[in-house]
């Protein structure tokens, strides 16, 4: 379907939705959109895995609704619509939707009830730089930290536009099944990795900032 001068049609959208994508204007303003018009999904109803338009729609979104609502915006003010995994143990893995600085250097939007696990600045030259920076905000409930892989290459969701994802009101499984299938990098030697102690109280409490 071709796209008009606004943009919209182009990807299956309705202008009311590519002006809601332009008017965040950066990846600084499309995470302020996640943080502050769309709540934290508790799942209450099971689990759920929303193209960006029903997301839109409901207003919430866990991580992966997030990163794939990030892409979808990324994507409309020029971007690719790239997403990385971020692989855990004892632990629920994470997504970035994944964007670069004209200079080339790496950030993420991303959506986590988390403090730590959000936005990053493009100042990582490289995919590893970004990802151990998540590694000292990434723990569980007993204070582990458990970030351990990430998907080696980001994801372009383009592979995807054949399932309309940013607009479909199908169940987007696919997706994270196929981040699941993805060859990943491992972080740390299994030595380090045992080696790893836990976080202290005060630095658990300052990651659940704000947590629903």
């Amino acid at each position: 379907m071709g796209s008009n001068h606004n943009g919209a049609g182009r990807w299956g959208l309705t202008r009311e939705e590519v002006k809601q994508y332009k008017a965040m204007r950066t990846p600084e303003g499309v995470q302020r959109f996640l943080d502050q018009k769309i709540q934290y999904d508790l799942e209450p109803d099971g689990p759920q895995c929303r193209s960006p338009r029903l997301t839109l729609e409901a207003g919430v979104a866990h991580c992966m609704g997030g990163a794939l609502l990030a892409a979808a915006a990324l994507r409309v003010l020029g971007h690719e619509p790239l997403i990385l995994d971020l692989e855990s143990v004892r632990d629920d893995d994470h997504v970035l939707a994944l964007f670069r600085s004209k200079e080339g250097l790496w950030g993420s939007v991303a959506k986590s009830n988390y403090a730590g696990l959000r936005f990053r600045a493009p100042v990582y030259r490289t995919l590893r730089e970004l990802v151990m920076s998540y590694f000292e905000n990434y723990y569980n409930l007993s204070g582990e930290r458990t970030l351990r892989a990430y998907s080696t290459r980001p994801v372009n969701l383009k592979r995807f536009d054949s399932m309309e994802w940013m607009t479909t009101t199908e169940a987007l499984w696919a997706i994270p099944e196929y981040l699941v299938e993805v060859a990943h990098t491992r972080l740390l030697p299994p030595s380090a990795e045992r080696r790893l102690t836990r976080l202290d109280e005060r630095s658990i409490a300052a990651g659940k900032t704000g947590m629903r």
